[in-house]
């Protein structure tokens, strides 16, 4: 059960863009912009504010790879495994920071919910590989090393 606080939240966003299937996705993108998941609750709240079915609301709300229904680390780290930088050594930066933050591929937000370590298939910065982002901030040409100096200036990791 969610805090007021939640719905109080749920019902200014909604009032932002309107009671109308088509605010849906931009209801849901600032939900999880100050949440950084989707509570299952509020994603319920949404759809019979907007007189949908809770159904359409999960079928978007999972459509979309950027939606989660799962809490999130205060800093959301991406690795990008697309074709460029996994030729140029993603995967030990990935491994990297699975070690220093002791996560895994089935564990990936840490117990204080500072990080969250994601891979991505594309960030689009492919010149740059191997690359991940912090919140969107893009860090070119990772190494392992590198990686854990920018968990460890964020601080997290081992030290």
């Amino acid at each position: 059960m969610l805090d007021q606080s939640y719905y109080d939240m749920a019902d200014e966003v909604i009032g932002r863009y309107g009671k109308t299937v088509g605010s849906l996705i931009p209801i849901l993108q600032d939900i999880q912009g100050v949440y950084r998941y989707l509570p299952g609750e509020l994603l319920t709240y949404v759809a019979g504010n907007l007189g949908i079915t809770e159904s359409k609301a999960y079928s978007v709300a999972t459509f979309y790879e950027n939606f989660s229904f799962e809490p999130k680390g205060k800093y959301i780290i991406k690795v990008c495994d697309g074709t460029a930088c996994h030729v140029r050594k993603s995967v030990p930066v990935l491994d990297a920071l699975y070690k220093e933050l002791g996560l895994s591929k089935d564990k990936r937000t840490t117990d204080d919910m500072l990080f969250t370590v994601e891979t991505v298939s594309c960030l689009g910065a492919c010149g740059l590989a191997p690359t991940m982002t912090v919140n969107d901030e893009v860090h070119p040409k990772m190494t392992p090393e590198k990686a854990v100096a920018v968990v460890q200036a964020l601080g997290g990791g081992k030290k």
